[in-house]
């Protein structure tokens, strides 16, 4: 068969012959091996002493009529691999767009991938642009599609921040803070790494990439076949890639319990060989970053930034792994305090005097105006809507004043604790 070994390596040939779909309807036969199926056939290999190129001669295709059974079709498989023709058209249609094609064979296939998912590891990736970044590490900024203008900001800040420092971005190209922190990078002549669920294609020539794609600075990988469209089960997949591709990360938002982010970092803190997930837990943000905090991420540096990044999350990160009992509000509080000195600092008289009459931290800011609404008992949700606030905020607020014994709960309300002598120390007006 005509294998376009020019371009393409004979155990890649192999490989994608087996894995991939060419662009096809699934629902054509035969189906393409699933990670679990080529990783079975692969384990058979490596018993044998073969290599998936082996599968390409006639005695490799003997070799799986005799020796592959179970769950493996042995002619399904010898189906894929005859399949030729369709890799030398799909090979020439990747390769006019400027794509290359790895395989898990390759001497260049990215190593973090393999030494941190081993045999989750995809067989194939897509990808154009600069593939030496795909070593280089970084801070993987994530997050949801839907983010508000605060977040959007935050978001262009710390990638911005990153490239200046030489911290690379990694992130997965979608709407929202991803495309934001990448974008914001490159515009500012940093480094970006994108693993895509779907269109590499569009994005391989889009307008957005080309200066950092003709420049060296950018590399959009995909572990799905170039033209394959957007589906669900696809990016909530990929997330493990772009962590596995991280020396840290950064989640700015995420919905509680539901969402690709969300599983994507809840999936993260769960392994053995995890990096460190940041949270940010300044400004506006969701529920559940306050949740994710519980599963054992870290808060994120409060700003300014003023240092280097790298030493910040460090100094963080002995917080963390020396087991401090410091509270995640009292962090948050030590944090907001280094920002006022700094901002202090550098103010003049008049503004130094408003700093220092500033409350320490949000909830004491907003204690009075708690107390005042829970003279009379109130729900949680119906102290929502009083503060306009989330109702997660809320029930941490409500957990603190409890524990400081100036609110009680009965039942499913709250009320003041009027029996604390020190309420008449705060204004409830």
């Amino acid at each position: 068969m005509a294998v376009l070994t020019h371009i393409l390596q004979p155990d890649t040939q192999a490989i994608l012959l087996l894995c991939a779909g060419f662009g096809e309807s699934r629902q054509v036969e035969p189906m393409p091996l699933s990670l679990s199926e080529y990783n079975a056939l692969a384990r058979k290999l490596h018993q044998d002493n073969l290599r998936p190129a082996d599968l390409l001669t006639t005695e490799g295709k003997n070799w799986v009529f005799h020796q592959i059974n179970g769950d493996l079709n042995p002619q399904r498989i010898v189906r894929l691999l005859e399949r030729g023709a369709m890799l030398a058209v799909a090979v020439e249609n990747w390769t006019s767009k400027g794509l290359w094609i790895l395989s898990r064979s390759d001497e260049t296939y990215p190593q973090r991938l393999k030494q941190k998912l081993k045999h989750l590891a995809p067989p194939i990736l897509y990808g154009v642009g600069n593939r030496d970044l795909l070593s280089a590490g970084g801070l993987a900024v994530v997050g949801s599609r839907d983010i508000d203008d605060e977040g959007l900001g935050y978001t262009q800040r710390i990638a911005e921040k990153c490239a200046e420092q030489g911290i690379q971005i990694v992130s997965g190209g979608a709407r929202g803070v991803d495309e934001t922190a990448m974008l914001a990078a490159i515009s500012v002549g940093g480094t970006s790494v994108g693993v895509l669920a779907d269109s590499l294609s569009k994005a391989a020539v889009s307008m957005k990439y080309r200066q950092g794609l003709r420049e060296g600075r950018v590399v959009l990988i995909s572990p799905y076949d170039p033209s394959v469209g957007f589906n669900v089960g696809n990016a909530m997949n990929r997330n493990k890639y772009v962590y596995a591709l991280a020396d840290h990360a950064l989640v700015v938002n995420s919905s509680y319990e539901k969402g690709g982010t969300w599983a994507g970092a809840k999936e993260e803190l769960k392994r053995e060989n995890r990096i460190f997930v940041w949270v940010r837990l300044e400004g506006n943000v969701p529920q559940g970053n306050y949740q994710l905090v519980k599963l054992g991420a870290i808060p994120f540096p409060f700003q300014p930034w003023n240092r280097s990044l790298l030493d910040l999350l460090e100094e963080q990160k002995q917080i963390h792994t020396t087991g401090t009992q410091t509270s995640t509000s009292k962090q948050l509080d030590i944090n907001k305090k280094n920002q006022l000195e700094i901002q202090s600092n550098n103010a003049n008289p008049q503004e130094k005097e408003l700093t220092s009459k500033l409350p320490k931290n949000a909830y004491e800011a907003v204690l009075p105006l708690l107390l005042h609404h829970l003279r009379e008992p109130q729900g949680d949700k119906e102290l929502a809507e009083l503060l306009d606030v989330g109702v997660g905020q809320v029930r941490i607020w409500l957990k603190k004043a409890i524990q400081e014994k100036l609110v009680i709960k009965k039942s499913t309300k709250y009320v003041l604790n009027r029996e604390n002598k020190q309420l008449h120390l705060i204004s409830l007006n």
